[in-house]
């Protein structure tokens, strides 16, 4: 989702209907189904997230499929991350049934450990897209028509606080998350001590196995080359 547009809609004086900015990628699917529940809907290409319900909600669909994909490569962490830099209150709704995927219910747990507890996220599980229509709508009428806020779209990203800077510099080391930026972190105190730290010492760091290790020290003190000559190394 991409794009540079800006607005803040408040809600009408006497609005009964709540208003809701659906990405231009879902609305085909779902323009319809909000409209039969009443809302207003906008379509256009929206910065992050999938559906904007307020000035400070946002809203990330996957179907179970794609949020078990989306796990694997990592796009559903990043997707995450721009959506709570702009949005406070930032939700990802998984629609389908649960059956036999690509990751073992182990790592289905983890990864909804890591939405809620790395960034903020709150999840909701649907069966349909319908049941998810209704979910998006019965928010979107909290925020707008109880709580009377407005909607915001594409807006200005939230500053961050020091420790979320923290752990987004560690994160750019190689195959490093925001789980392990945050356990090297906690293990060495501060984001100098955890470039300063040697391959032996991050090797005892739990969940740091020695190919981690390797590229992050080698990303460290490999000097740096202009012509990006390192660009196959492994492990980048």
């Amino acid at each position: 989702m991409s794009g540079d547009a800006t607005g803040t809609r408040p809600p009408k004086g006497n609005a009964t209907r709540a208003q809701i900015a659906v990405d231009a990628r879902e609305a085909s699917l779902f323009s319809s189904l909000l409209e039969s529940h009443g809302a207003e809907v906008s379509v256009s290409t929206l910065c992050v997230g999938d559906f904007i319900c307020s000035d400070r909600v946002a809203i990330e669909r996957k179907t179970r499929a794609d949020f078990e994909c989306s796990v694997i490569d990592g796009r559903l962490f990043d997707q995450l991350a721009r959506l709570s830099s702009s949005y406070s209150r930032t939700i990802l709704i998984v629609e389908g049934k649960e059956g036999a995927g690509a990751l073992k219910r182990t790592s289905l747990l983890g990864a909804y450990s890591s939405v809620i507890t790395d960034y903020g996220a709150g999840i909701f599980f649907t069966s349909s897209p319908q049941s998810t229509s209704e979910l998006i709508y019965a928010i979107a009428k909290h925020e707008q028509l109880l709580e009377r806020r407005p909607i915001r779209v594409c807006g200005k990203p939230k500053g961050k606080t020091l420790s979320q800077n923290q752990r987004a510099i560690v994160e750019m080391l190689p195959l490093v998350g925001p789980k392990m930026a945050r356990i090297l972190l906690e293990n060495f105190g501060t984001v100098e001590n955890v470039f300063g730290a040697t391959e032996e010492e991050l090797l005892k760091v739990e969940g740091m196995g020695k190919k981690k290790a390797k590229a992050i020290r080698m990303a460290l003190i490999t000097p740096f080359e202009p012509q990006d000559s390192q660009e196959g190394f492994e492990g980048f």
